[in-house]
């Protein structure tokens, strides 16, 4: 059976994403519930993934933003009205990720609360996967979301957005504790998002927490795969339990 898990590819004891990758966020759920973590870090589920099939794990890098109080002045050329962006960073200044954020990452952004603003879009939602981001998430908008979708650009927001950023949204702080969909995100704990929605684990328990939900992903693959057997139904990668196990041997 040829599945994208049937690879030589090995998980790592070392590297947490590689723990997370092929389990789903209803079995870190259960994982989580089984310490006591009873829905401390499930995300709102009007935080949801734009496009079906997107899966991610990862360690957050933070952004917290606030509401604009200062409002953007009128531009007199269309060069100027292309160039919004740049005009107003210059101005008002603005705050980025660092550069040097390891591969991985996924970045989590708190609002504010602040209004309806594409602060996240078609272009820099890329530019964030070049620099080595493996989802976004953010309890605000993202705009140009039929451009995100055909890109296949891991994006998981709150709500759809027409607006750009200028007059409307400042970043105040990156790298730091924030509350994204009801919960609190610090800078390396593991971020998740699947077709059920988003959650967090947060650092301290994310080995005891991959260990617990990697039987649980293992154990409903055993019965799923009898019950495919049992409707005749042809085995897909969802119930591969020998490539996941092969994948997982030795931790």
């Amino acid at each position: 059976m040829t599945s994208p898990t049937t690879t030589l590819e090995k998980a790592d004891p070392n590297d947490l994403n590689s723990l997370y990758k092929y389990l789903r966020v209803c079995d870190v759920a259960d994982a989580l519930d089984g310490i006591g973590y009873f829905n401390l870090t499930l995300m709102s589920p009007e935080v949801r993934p734009l496009w079906e099939g997107m899966k991610f794990w990862g360690h957050a890098a933070t952004m917290r933003c606030v509401p604009a109080n200062k409002p953007m002045w009128k531009l007199d050329t269309t060069e100027d009205i292309v160039d919004a962006h740049r005009i107003w960073f210059e101005r008002h200044g603005h705050r980025k990720l660092p550069d040097d954020l390891a591969p991985g990452h996924v970045i989590v952004m708190d609002s504010g609360g602040g209004p309806e603003v594409g602060f996240w879009g078609s272009e820099n939602t890329m530019a964030a996967v070049g620099a080595g981001a493996v989802g976004i998430v953010s309890d605000g908008n993202c705009r140009d979301t039929g451009e995100v979708i055909l890109q296949r650009t891991p994006v998981a927001v709150r709500e759809r957005g027409r607006t750009i950023i200028p007059g409307r949204i400042e970043v105040v702080e990156v790298q730091g504790t924030i509350s994204c969909g009801g919960v609190q995100v610090r800078p390396g704990d593991m971020v998740g998002c699947d077709d059920d929605g988003v959650i967090v684990v947060p650092a301290e328990v994310a080995h005891e927490v991959a260990t617990h939900a990697r039987a649980i992903l293992l154990a409903d693959m055993y019965k799923r795969r009898k019950h495919y057997d049992a409707l005749g139904m042809q085995p897909d990668s969802t119930v591969d339990v020998d490539a996941v196990l092969a994948y997982y041997d030795g931790i």
